[in-house]
């Protein structure tokens, strides 16, 4: 179905456009006298406020000083307003945003919140305005005031979230745009045949019993894009203490700790999204779909947006989206029309997002997670009184498990409606198992502590879509046993260079390349790289030339076998390890040892290969094999390592550049006398590049080698938001490495 899309020439300050237009100005803040922040010796603000509210003040005020760009960036893509700064490119990723967020609704969602949390929002909005007041040089790219109930449009953090996934913005132009609206959108990633790092995390849990000093320890390692979180310390008279990294704009730590309690979240494979297929009889206006044995109009929005024309002017584009009871409809498909059901629950994940720092015991973070607002993150949990704990997530609708919701149901059968959300108590979890560890790394809970774990055979099967990778395998083959760890044993474990998937792959190749016929040419042309792969004991390592080799391999091999298994409805990495074929691993060998030969004429160490480089501020990396970068010894989490390295390989360079993957990293131990902790984070603090800690944070990095986090007082000048900074140092001369290649 196509719907008209009507432009306006010339800037229309509707819907989309609360923000004011022109610089605004503003008298200080009460705020700033209440606050203070000091920055330790990589930059990290530690902020305290009298109240929560001056803290969040506060909190915000710092990172826009580190990055405000990126908190720009975030909102304007939460309000479905990045079309304003980027054009075309992204209307449908703004119409994507609209079917859920609607900015003409949030101003009365805040007036109905409670007065803590609108206390909290008038604070968060009062310190970014606040930071554009006494910064006239810093030119926003499009929001230069932003509003309390703006906070509501963003208020999950997690790296992707439910409308990125669920919807895909080619199919919505397809239904409604015009004939070359096509052209305009920004199709999702076909992923089956790239070998995409997963947008996932690591976290495990060690209890008492398992825990040399008889403390907790709880391992944080989300796997997402570098630079995506700030990493804060915020605290107040009214009780907060927290720790870890907020996602660029939120005023809560996403993941972290406070002085009794940590919290690591992980994607889940939980469905928590799904797809119905609805009848449709009638066209425009008279267009119905059928509910069971009766025919129901469908549920009608007016999207207005504003996109930048080629002459800077915005133009406006006015859509008139449609919905059933299960949700927006997102696209056509078999002559039929496909409604899409997620969590749009924006006030109650804002409050359990904030609550949940401030949560001391098991007991309390449940009563926060009540609110079933969680719906994509596991929670691997340790605590001070010796509780640790898998949780899933909260949000999970009741449904008929004789449908599969992997694929649209059929959404005119109202069996397959959901039926409300599940009870806490009926989700799977475990607390303090006897097993002394819990961990989750993308995988399904079957698998969270060992023989502890709870049984699929016990809940419906969509409790879980993931099952088993290469990284679960790795984790538990770590933590099974009777080690009893210290904080550095964790961090070792959790760097450990074993690599699960060529373990169980090289064995399998070895077979098809001892079964080649005497006279195959590939016998001679593949003999150096299967003596490197044979010989090589599966870990990664700077040396390591028989990494590089896998590496380029294990391309190949999602090259070739990704679109298989995802045409077959399979997970890949059962289907490696059961349907590819002997000749399947030669071919893909072939492939990659070819492309690694073109590349750098033979094989190569890996830490000539694998960099980590960071250039200058700009959302969208850019490398360059002349300019310095720092050798990175780990490797894709797809092959099992825990310490994970995503990599883009851009046109025209050789070298893979890190994107991805571990990001901000952090080891906590619950003592009496209170946490202990360790951290790293890719690169530095500061989204500029003249700042001292841009990237000075690299080389510890690479090297996993994580610093002491200062929680009692801090070293260095405090100051009050609006009052000069105290002058870092000067950036360091670029990192020492080997040159790319």
């Amino acid at each position: 179905m196509k719907h008209r899309i009507h432009a306006l020439h010339g800037l229309l300050l509707t819907g989309a456009a609360l923000a004011c237009a022109l610089p605004c100005v503003a008298a200080p803040s009460p705020y700033a006298a209440r606050v203070s922040i000091v920055r330790d010796e990589v930059g990290i603000a530690h902020v305290h406020g009298r109240s929560d509210a001056d803290a969040v003040f506060g909190m915000i005020y710092a990172q826009a000083e580190d990055d405000f760009p990126r908190i720009e960036r975030n909102y304007l893509t939460a309000l479905g307003r990045l079309a304003e700064v980027e054009g075309e490119s992204a209307l449908w990723l703004d119409l994507r945003q609209r079917l859920f967020v609607d900015p003409t609704r949030l101003p009365a969602e805040y007036r109905r919140s409670p007065a803590w949390l609108r206390r909290l929002m008038d604070a968060w909005a009062a310190g970014l305005n606040q930071y554009l007041a006494d910064h006239p040089a810093v030119r926003p790219a499009r929001i230069t005031r932003f509003e309390p109930w703006m906070a509501l449009a963003f208020s999950e953090g997690s790296i992707g979230g439910d409308i990125e996934r669920g919807v895909d913005p080619t199919a919505l132009a397809a239904f409604y745009g015009t004939p070359d609206a096509l052209r305009s959108s920004p199709a999702m990633l076909a992923d089956a045949g790239r070998l995409v790092e997963p947008k996932g995390s690591n976290g495990i849990a060690i209890g008492p019993s398992r825990s040399a000093s008889g403390h907790a320890l709880l391992w944080i390692n989300p796997h997402t894009s570098f630079f995506f979180r700030s990493e804060q310390q915020v605290s107040s008279d009214e009780g907060l203490s927290v720790y870890g990294a907020a996602t660029w704009g939120q005023f809560f730590v996403y993941q972290g700790f406070n002085r009794r309690l940590g919290w690591m979240h992980t994607s889940s494979g939980v469905d928590n999204i799904d797809e119905f297929s609805v009848e449709v009889r009638g066209r425009g206006d008279a267009a119905r779909w059928r509910d069971g044995t009766v025919w129901r109009p469908f549920a009608r929005n007016t999207v207005r947006l504003l996109v930048r024309a080629a002459d800077g002017g915005l133009r406006e584009r006015v859509f008139t989206t449609l919905a059933t009871r299960h949700g927006p409809i997102i696209r056509s498909e078999g002559g039929r029309w496909v409604a899409v059901a997620m969590l749009n629950a924006p006030r109650p994940a804002l409050e359990q997002s904030w609550l949940r720092t401030k949560a001391t015991t098991l007991a309390d973070y449940l009563r926060v997670a009540d609110r079933k607002a969680n719906s994509s993150n596991n929670t691997i949990l340790a605590a001070d009184d010796g509780t640790i704990a898998y949780l899933h997530p909260q949000f999970v609708p009741i449904r008929d498990d004789r449908f599969d919701y992997t694929r649209p149901v059929d959404g005119s059968d109202p069996a397959t409606a959901w039926r409300g959300l599940h009870r806490l108590a009926d989700l799977p979890q475990v607390v303090r198992p006897h097993s002394g560890w819990v961990m989750n790394v993308n995988d399904a809970p079957w698998t969270a502590s060992g023989a502890d774990s709870p049984r699929a055979a016990d809940y419906p099967r969509y409790m879980d879509q993931f099952g088993e990778n290469p990284r679960g395998v790795h984790a538990t083959a770590l933590l099974s046993g009777d080690r009893r760890f210290t904080p550095a044993m964790l961090r070792d474990a959790a760097f450990d260079p074993f690599l699960p998937l060529f373990d169980q792959q090289i064995p399998l190749l070895a077979r098809g390349f001892a079964a080649l016929p005497p006279g195959d040419p590939r016998r001679e042309e593949l003999r150096q790289a299967m003596a490197l792969l044979t010989a090589w004991d599966r870990r990664w390592g700077l040396e390591s030339v028989a990494t590089t080799v896998a590496v380029y391999w294990g391309e190949a091999l999602w090259r070739r076998e990704g679109p298989k298994a995802q045409a077959a409805g399979r997970r890949l990495f059962a289907w490696l390890a059961d349907t590819t074929s002997d000749a399947d691993r030669i071919a893909a060998l072939a492939d990659g040892w070819q492309r690694l030969n073109a590349d750098f004429g033979g094989p190569i160490a890996w830490g000539r290969v694998n960099r980590f480089q960071r250039l200058d501020g700009a959302i969208a990396s850019r490398f360059d094999d002349r300019a310095p970068s720092v050798p990175v010894p780990f490797t894709s989490g797809n092959f099992g390592s825990l310490a994970s390295f995503g990599v883009e390989r851009q046109a025209g360079q050789r070298c893979f550049y890190g994107t991805s993957g571990n990001s901000f990293v952090a080891m906590v131990e619950f003592t009496p006398q209170g946490p202990r902790a360790w951290s790293v984070s890719a690169g530095g603090q500061s989204g500029d590049p003249a700042s001292a800690h841009f990237d000075d944070q690299a080389v510890r990095y690479a090297a996993g080698a994580l610093r002491p986090i200062p929680l009692g007082p801090v070293a260095g000048r405090a100051y009050h938001p609006g009052e000069p900074r105290p002058a870092a140092p000067a950036r360091a001369p670029a990192p020492p490495g080997a040159p790319c290649g």
